[in-house]
């Protein structure tokens, strides 16, 4: 029997459509999902806008670094302009608003907020925290949301503007390697003390007694990118909370025994 485990459509559905566009988001809606993962971040000018590379190459007909790109170019762009096979109508780079307006009422939506980056220096977009519960406040979604982040020390503030709200601390392989002895227990102490209720692991991190010492901390386990059917069900089986996938169509597999 597979557990009730969260269906999370990464990007709206990466492999499927053009990613964090509101075609994708609408496609996502139409498949067996409970939440649309998106991308958040802010232009020069200080509009929120869901994306998720630092540059606009690799997805728009666009050039440069979303901290030097004013909204209204951003806006000018075509977000479909490299999708694999193509795809029939140019998209705009959404909104926060638009995309939660899409998602609101209907699914869950898990917002990452994202560092800026202008080669290999990191950085936090200013104000981007409090504009983020905001927008989410003015439509009446902070019940709806996780927010989720590299940024872990942005999660507190999170918290702070809005307490009920759930909040996720993102760990990577760049974070936590077992392979070289650093110890899970102080990762997790580390989390909990940041008032998180996710740990959003990716997937090659998944060990499979993970779950039970996760929980244990008062935590639930979210498993990023899986993009296999056998994979999806295997993990929901051992026992993790959410799962996120490029290809939410497969989620079908988990259907049965909801």
């Amino acid at each position: 029997m597979v557990s009730a485990v969260q269906r999370i459509a990464h990007r709206g559905g990466a492999r499927l459509a053009p990613e964090n566009t509101l075609a994708a988001f609408r496609q996502a809606l139409a498949l067996p999902v409970d939440a649309i993962e998106l991308d958040v971040q802010m232009s020069r000018d200080g509009h929120l806008i869901v994306f998720h590379d630092a540059t606009v190459e690799r997805l728009t007909d666009g050039r440069g670094n979303i901290l030097d790109l004013d909204f209204a170019y951003l806006r000018s762009l075509n977000a479909a302009a490299h999708f694999p096979g193509g795809w029939s109508e140019p998209q705009r780079i959404p909104t926060l608003r638009e995309a939660l307006e899409v998602v609101r009422g209907r699914r869950l939506v898990w917002i990452e907020i994202k560092p800026s980056r202008r080669g290999s220096v990191y950085g936090r977009y200013p104000g981007i925290g409090e504009a983020v519960v905001s927008e989410l406040r003015q439509c009446d979604m902070l019940d709806q949301a996780v927010i989720i982040s590299f940024d872990w020390y942005l999660l507190p503030e999170i918290k702070r503007l809005a307490p009920g709200i759930q909040t996720g601390a993102i760990v990577s392989e760049d974070i936590w390697d077992p392979q070289a002895g650093q110890a899970l227990d102080t990762l997790l102490e580390q989390v909990r003390e940041l008032g998180c209720d996710w740990l959003d692991l990716e997937e090659a991190l998944f060990l499979p007694e993970l779950p039970a010492l996760i929980h244990s901390y008062g935590l639930k386990l979210g498993i990023w990118t899986v993009n296999s059917a056998e994979r999806l069900l295997s993990l929901a089986e051992g026992g993790v909370d959410a799962l996120t996938s490029d290809q939410p169509d497969l989620f079908a597999v988990l259907s049965l025994d909801r």
